[in-house]
């Protein structure tokens, strides 16, 4: 299978869903697991781009990402990949996203008051 990487510089993404631990059988409740052993969590991502166009997102990534809704977050060596089934004699496809971890996005620090450039003098008098 063919993984895509995702160039995530121009999106910024909000988590919709909480992490969830990702089932390999639903009527077992049978936990999927990594290669290290660490449970796969899936996360809702709202993906938007500066044009305003936003696509919602399922992300799979190995052990808990501790992020909560509403938290902008950076998913960290995103993939894309397609797949393919076959289900009750109908084929179904789609293309499912994995990252390396998922964490909250670093926010720029407010300039400081009195710093150069930061501040801007006001008037107090009104004429």
């Amino acid at each position: 299978m063919r993984n895509i990487p995702v160039d995530v510089s121009a999106l910024t993404f909000v988590c919709v869903s909480p992490p969830r631990p990702k089932l390999v059988d639903q009527n077992t409740g049978e936990v999927r697991v990594d290669r290290n052993g660490q449970t796969v969590y899936t996360v809702g991502l709202s993906a938007a781009d500066e044009a305003g166009n936003v696509d919602l997102v399922k992300v799979a990534v190995a052990g808990d990402p501790a992020v909560s809704i509403g938290q902008v977050v950076t998913p960290v060596g995103l993939v894309a990949f397609p797949w393919e089934q076959q289900l009750g004699g109908r084929m179904r496809w789609g293309i499912a996203y994995r990252a390396e971890q998922i964490i909250p996005a670093v926010q720029a620090a407010p300039a400081s008051v009195g710093s150069v450039g930061s501040a801007v003098p006001v008037s107090a008098d009104v004429a």
